[in-house]
């Protein structure tokens, strides 16, 4: 069984979802501390200008792991977003299909952003129309300080013999914790697709919402090369 482990984030991009496709089993890492001005709690999406963020305020305080982190919902960021995308989709091909769907999300209250970032997962591979078991790691119990010993013990805690990493981990990961454990560890390969969005030229790294709304039924193929 194949294990991938990441961080929640908040409507994620293409690469992200292209790990959850290729594993059998996903892992938030909610566990871990928040990185501020990251993806934990912002995402991008396109207009006729350029790329924007779509942020969801925090109130942080360092070093607070992400499940403890809260949204400030004084703000009214919510309605923000569903206007933002309202604007800059209501012309894509799928808006009028999937948009339901988003409006549904941001009408939940939600008070950690890990919660929040986990929804906007979930619902996007609802919308991509996949199923996949997920767990968060902070249901797991105790587990080591020590990054590579804990995803190897994350793994070996859900039972898995395969551990996807992401490109990045060639650069920093330790193979020892996972040779003890008998885990086989494989290295994500993603390759950006391009696909038919609006606004001219062709933006990559942007949320997945983008794909969905622009190419619909086809965006999982498209996620995973085979169209």
């Amino acid at each position: 069984m194949i294990a991938a482990i990441h961080q929640p984030q908040f409507m994620p991009w293409l690469g992200y979802f292209d790990k959850i496709a290729k594993s059998d089993i996903f892992i938030f890492l909610d566990n871990v501390q928040f990185k501020k001005n990251e993806f934990q709690n912002r995402n991008k999406i396109k207009t006729a200008q350029g790329w924007i963020w779509l942020t969801v305020p925090v109130l942080y305080k360092y070093p607070e792991p992400i499940d403890e982190v809260r949204i400030n919902n004084r703000i009214d960021w919510r309605k923000k977003h569903v206007r933002a995308l309202e604007i800059n989709y209501q012309k894509a091909p799928y808006f009028q299909d999937l948009f339901p769907e988003v409006k549904r999300f941001y009408a939940q209250d939600s008070e950690f952003i890990s919660e929040t970032n986990r929804a906007s997962v979930l619902m996007l591979l609802r919308m991509l129309e996949t199923n996949k078991k997920t767990v968060v790691a902070s249901a797991l119990g105790h587990l080591p300080e020590e990054p590579s010993e804990r995803l190897a013990a994350i793994c070996e805690s859900v039972k898995a013999d395969t551990y996807l990493s992401g490109t990045g981990g060639k650069h920093y990961l330790d193979l020892k914790p996972f040779n003890k454990k008998g885990i086989k560890v494989l290295f994500q390969d993603f390759k950006h697709p391009i696909y038919m969005q609006l606004y001219g030229d062709f933006i990559p790294y942007l949320s997945l919402l983008d794909l969905l709304f622009n190419c619909g039924p086809d965006s999982l193929q498209i996620l995973e090369g085979t169209e």
